[in-house]
């Protein structure tokens, strides 16, 4: 059996494809030129152009209406007439609320801080307190020791006599 289609094509896929879309492009190209003969285009862009003005025109509007009312919040909150406003009435007592609240956490905040600061004084002064305690005590101790005031009653002219009874360790 032998192939129904004999014929040769010289041109590859690709290449038909090319073709195609060349014709096509040549094809959009003379109704565009016969749109602009006949001034269809003209009246398409400029009806485009207006379009784009009108947008325009509404995009600024919008932007001045933001801008205004913007405006508007920041002076009825900078002259306090933003009470007389319905929607912040029915919400001024969460406002107060929390407006307590933030100076509430302001005071504790400092009133903390104060007492940390406090306790670092308080406890420098007890390190001086115990320094200067243990160097009372070792002033005492070398005052007191068994030599110590043994020669300062020779100093006096007092004999010192150790006890001829053997030493008994107290137990409590």
């Amino acid at each position: 059996m032998r192939p129904v289609n004999d014929e040769f094509d010289p041109l590859t896929e690709e290449e038909l494809r090319r073709l195609q879309e060349d014709e096509e492009f040549r094809r959009r190209v003379r109704r565009e030129v016969l749109r602009m003969q006949s001034g269809d285009a003209d009246t398409d862009i400029e009806r485009d152009r207006e379009e784009q003005r009108a947008e325009e025109q509404e995009k600024s509007r919008e932007e001045a209406k933001q801008r205004l009312k913007r405006s508007r919040l920041f002076w009825q909150l900078f002259s306090g007439n933003i009470l007389l406003n319905r929607s912040v009435k029915e919400h001024y007592g969460y406002l107060v609320a929390i407006a307590v609240m933030c100076v509430l956490s302001i005071f504790v905040m400092f009133s903390a801080l104060y007492a940390d600061l406090r306790y670092s004084q308080v406890e420098r002064e007890v390190q001086l307190v115990r320094e200067r305690s243990i160097r009372l005590q070792e002033q005492l101790y070398r005052r007191t020791t068994h030599q110590a005031v043994r020669d300062e009653l020779a100093r006096r002219g007092i004999n010192l006599q150790d006890p001829h009874k053997p030493k008994e360790v107290l137990e409590e």
